[in-house]
């Protein structure tokens, strides 16, 4: 049985057999965080949806201290690869085994750039991540709109999807609501809602909107759920 682990804003750690990782490690500067980018001694793999710094986050400290892989789309891969870091380069649609089970890369309808020293030096494609560990399929979107591609991944028989109710920068709750009638997943778990006032968001609405549709499972910072 596998477990998450909810971080703050879209950070989650997963843990099941073979694998240790992080979703999108924003915990410094993140007032969310239930922890920070020293607390996980030993970690597999780290996956980052997009470049943006409240997402890409603390990938590279962790990466360098852990030693883990970094799970990316291709061009976000080889641009971290320049650090130093191990990488593992996908693109949208791509799915392939890995040691714990399988990974897709799944679009996600944003953008993503990297600043250093003032300017933009990358710019990608984003992506949200759909992974099969211990038999069961946990779909973490990434930041995005609301999109109908998302009908595509009923066929997939999602356990737990990760998805954005904040607004503004992603969907919000009213268009949450229709990508989970979408996805059509067992429990959903919203991400990305109040870290910032822009994206001040009502959890519960959510899950009033959802009643008798799907399993909503509201996470505070540092809460965990088996799936």
């Amino acid at each position: 049985m596998a477990t998450i682990q909810f971080l703050g804003h879209s950070a989650f750690y997963v843990e099941g057999s073979g694998i240790k990782a992080l979703l999108d490690p924003f915990l410094t500067g993140n007032p969310q965080a239930s922890e920070g980018p020293d607390a996980r001694a030993a970690l597999d793999y780290i996956f980052v949806t997009h470049a943006h710094g409240d997402h890409l986050g603390d990938t590279v400290a962790i990466a360098q201290r852990t030693g883990a892989t970094v799970v990316a789309t291709n061009e976000l891969a080889i641009y971290l690869s320049g650090k130093g870091l191990k990488t593992v380069g996908l693109h949208i649609g791509g799915r392939t085994k890995m040691p714990f089970g399988e990974v897709k890369l799944t679009p996600a309808f944003h953008g993503s750039s990297i600043f250093e020293e003032g300017r933009m030096v990358y710019s990608d494609t984003p992506c949200g991540f759909l992974l099969e560990i211990d038999g069961k399929k946990l779909y973490h979107s990434g930041d995005t709109g609301l999109t109908v591609e998302m009908s595509l991944l009923e066929a997939e028989g999602i356990d737990v999807a990760l998805a954005p109710i904040g607004g503004y920068y992603t969907m919000d709750v009213r268009d949450a609501v229709r990508a989970v009638g979408f996805i059509k997943p067992k429990k959903v778990v919203p991400m990305h809602y109040d870290t910032f006032p822009s994206i001040e968001a009502e959890p519960s609405e959510f899950k009033r909107l959802l009643d008798g549709k799907v399993d909503v499972v509201i996470l505070k910072p540092g809460e965990k759920m088996s799936f």
